[in-house]
């Protein structure tokens, strides 16, 4: 548990970190600070000594305590930490987060960087947690995953903090719209469009989708979905959509899925379109177990063409992502701004444009021509 004057020393800092307190601006009084927290004067006093001590703010007597200006030391404590490169994802270790971070680690080390790894576990106050580390501790640049794109983010002034303070920074598998980052990305939508209209051209006609709603991914392939449905002249069911959240994703996918199969035949799905193979390999072993056949009586289609493709004893249909490519061309694209930045251009070199790859759809045994 953490002690009342490292509580209100954290605060300032993270204030210092987000941009709201400027290098020479004032920052909260003793009083306003006590009355903020709750603690006492001595507590307060402790929390802004520290700070004081370790060079985050100055005190000029009779004015009242500043926000130090870091820069020279950062300048100067750089020049003895060069060739660092953090990688922030949602996850490390699951699912085809490995191949990226792989993709990106030996292009780096190739090139004589040391690359640290962070995983937010689609948590916010986890990302501002490595963000602050990445302003402290003198990266040079940054490949960044956001975590929930689709909803307001909390960390923003941190992401603007990074670029008052020329740190580079490159958003993968998808970005913070407000930001306008440079962004390496799959093309979500068409993807999707690619699942929905394979299965529409097998005759199916009562398709389901399913869509995690809290990320960009989730919504773009929820418009592909739509945009299928639309170009076919077929009629879109509400109910054939279903969206969760990523706390959501194995509890209620799982039950709307038994919903589905509880419909009589008439009215069952024939076909599903889902936001990841992840999902689809649940969904398929849920089936199992109501000894519903896939692809005889269903038809799955997923998205990334994981290693999860290949592990389950219906080979799953899947559109491609990038993968190791991605993560190759985000280290070369972070590179060549870090390049840019030492020297000392605010502007983003004009090569710098945002990165979309093309989805392919690998076809395998998990889908049923109904013609």
């Amino acid at each position: 548990m953490q002690t009342k004057y490292n509580i209100v020393k954290q605060a300032i800092k993270s204030k210092i970190l987000d941009g709201t307190f400027q290098p020479h601006e004032k920052i909260s009084s003793e009083s306003e600070l006590m009355k903020q927290f709750n603690v006492s004067r001595h507590t307060v006093r402790l929390a802004i000594g520290e700070l004081v001590n370790q060079g985050w703010l100055y005190r000029e007597q009779g004015s009242g305590t500043f926000c130090a200006d870091r820069s020279k030391e950062e300048k100067t404590t750089n020049i003895n930490n060069q060739k660092n490169i953090a990688i922030i994802t949602t996850y490390i270790s699951d699912y085809i987060f490995p191949s990226i971070i792989r993709g990106a680690e030996s292009y780096l080390s190739k090139h004589g960087y040391h690359v640290s790894l962070f995983s937010t576990n689609s948590n916010h106050a986890n990302e501002r947690r490595f963000l602050e580390k990445i302003l402290t501790q003198h990266f040079d640049g940054v490949i960044i995953e956001p975590t929930k794109s689709a909803i307001s983010n909390p960390n923003i002034n941190y992401y603007l903090n990074l670029e008052r303070q020329n740190i580079p920074y490159i958003m993968i598998n998808a970005y913070y719209d407000e930001l306008e980052p440079m962004s390496i990305t799959l093309d979500d939508e068409k993807g999707a469009q690619l699942q929905t209209e394979h299965l529409i051209q097998l005759g199916h006609t009562n398709i389901v989708g399913f869509f995690k709603n809290d990320d960009a991914q989730g919504t773009k392939r929820m418009k592909g979905y739509l945009k299928a449905h639309r170009m076919h002249d077929l009629p879109i069911n509400p109910n054939n959509i279903v969206t969760y959240k990523t706390e959501e994703k194995e509890e209620k996918t799982v039950n709307e899925l038994e919903k589905i199969l509880d419909k009589g035949n008439g009215d069952r799905p024939t076909g599903i379109v889902c936001y990841n193979d992840e999902l689809a390999i649940s969904l398929i072993d849920i089936c199992r177990q109501k000894q519903i056949k896939i692809p005889e009586e269903l038809s799955i289609v997923g998205f990334d063409n994981s290693f999860l493709t290949e592990v389950s004893e219906v080979k799953l249909t899947s559109v491609e992502h990038p993968k190791s490519k991605m993560g190759e061309k985000a280290a070369e694209v972070i590179l060549e701004l870090v390049k840019s930045s030492n020297g000392h251009s605010k502007k983003r070199p004009e090569s710098n444009h945002s990165i979309v790859f093309e989805p392919e759809l690998i076809i395998r045994n998990s889908t049923k021509n109904l013609k």
